[in-house]
């Protein structure tokens, strides 16, 4: 399963840089010399198809499949990165939006058991603390203030549950199980 980790964002000088914007807990290990990233395209954005190389106005370009990270500098809470053969702005900006990612089996497991990776819970049965079943963890919202439990409703639709211990007191990923303590009407928001 492949994992966002980051995004390139917008270009950064004239000779190929770029910000990212950093979608792990983890970036000195995940961003380093030589790591090697899988693209995605978003869905919402148009990229013209056509030969690698630096595009002329007019011309196409086409996104590689994979990104070799070549040098890494941290600013303002962002990385401004440089990659194997974008040595351009133009080709720099025409890699805005993409999603860097790597492979979830390549990842090293949490040492606190109390830390647990989107991927793991993606798909976990959510029961109320009296075993009714709720639905399923559709994905996590890394939100400011905390993460959220995007829940797929078992009568359909989705509510938000804070993933705070007060109302996920129990995460039984062995299990395939997740147990909530919910106020009334949390639900129905």
């Amino acid at each position: 399963m492949l994992l966002v980790v980051g995004q390139i964002g917008k270009p950064h000088g004239i000779r190929g840089e770029v910000s990212v914007v950093v979608r792990t807990d983890e970036p000195e290990e995940r961003f380093t010399a030589g790591s090697v990233f899988t693209t995605e395209v978003p869905r919402d954005r148009r990229v013209n198809a056509g030969p690698a190389g630096t595009p002329a106005p007019g011309a196409r370009f086409e996104i590689p499949k994979q990104l070799t990270l070549e040098s890494i500098r941290w600013h303002q809470g962002r990385g401004i990165a440089v990659f194997e053969g974008i040595y351009d702005r133009n080709v720099a900006e025409a890699m805005r939006g993409v999603f860097l990612q790597v492979d979830s089996s390549e990842l090293t497991p949490p040492e606190d058991p109390d830390e647990f990776h989107d991927h793991q819970l993606i798909g976990l049965r959510v029961e109320s603390a009296d075993g009714v079943e709720l639905g399923t963890v559709d994905r996590i919202d890394h939100a400011p203030s905390s993460d959220l439990i995007v829940l797929k409703k078992a009568g359909g639709g989705t509510a938000l549950i804070p993933f705070v211990t007060a109302m996920v007191p129990t995460v039984d990923v062995a299990g395939g199980r997740i147990v909530v303590d919910l106020p009334e009407g949390l639900l129905d928001l």
